[in-house]
């Protein structure tokens, strides 16, 4: 049953998705060129919009790298597929064909989208290990949204986590705090803009906040404070 031409289409997509992963580790990490915009204000035309948007960041787009995402999706279209078939077939004796083979492509489809978005998240992280750029000053100027409950102040002796995209594509969660000077405390879900590099982390501050606006006006005076 395992090497039955009727699994012939899951080893294309397995073979497919194994091709591409090779692609993202070529490319240090792949680039995302299709993009949902994440800016909480940003306009929206329609509610089909809307909704559209959502299904696709639901579904990973926007969220790792795109070639990335499509490696994923195609290697479980298979590894679903084949194990579909297999399962039926040791009950059945016979793997299914006509409308049941289809309903069996469609779970897979289905099954392969769904957890395609929630395993690429960690596996971008891990290729964007290999692609980072050894200078971490990269990520210096890059948006990026707080993943932990809040973000402390340097003088607390804590830490907070923030996902930022770097400018190749990548995906990578930093250790942050803010400046011993900032007013504004971003929680959960709140964008922060990463301004300096830290031995053991990065200093943020909230974007499009007053600490924002005080920094592009007093950089070289703020960087030189405690």
């Amino acid at each position: 049953m395992l090497f039955n031409l009727l699994n012939l289409p899951y080893w294309i997509f397995l073979g497919m998705g194994i091709l591409l992963f090779l692609v993202v580790i070529v490319s240090g990490g792949g680039d995302d060129d299709f993009d949902i915009d994440a800016d909480a204000d940003a306009d929206v035309d329609a509610d089909g919009d809307f909704a559209m948007g959502s299904m696709f960041s639901f579904l990973g787009v926007g969220k790792v790298p795109l070639i990335l995402l499509l490696a994923t999706d195609c290697c479980l279209v298979g590894a679903f597929g084949w194990m579909i078939n297999v399962a039926i077939a040791n009950v059945t004796g016979t793997i299914p064909t006509g409308l049941f083979g289809g309903v069996v492509g469609g779970a897979s489809l289905l099954l392969s989208l769904f957890s395609g978005s929630l395993i690429s998240r960690p596996l971008g992280k891990i290729f964007a290990a290999f692609g980072e750029d050894t200078s971490g000053d990269r990520l210096i100027g890059c948006q990026g949204t707080v993943s932990t409950t809040s973000i402390p102040l340097e003088s607390q002796g804590k830490i907070g986590q923030v996902d930022v995209i770097d400018p190749s594509g990548n995906l990578v969660t930093i250790n942050a705090t803010l400046p011993q000077w900032a007013k504004v405390i971003p929680n959960r879900g709140n964008y922060v803009l990463v301004i300096e590099r830290q031995p053991e982390s990065y200093r943020v501050i909230t974007k499009d906040s007053s600490d924002q606006q005080q920094w592009l006006s007093n950089s070289p005076q703020l960087k030189d404070s405690p």
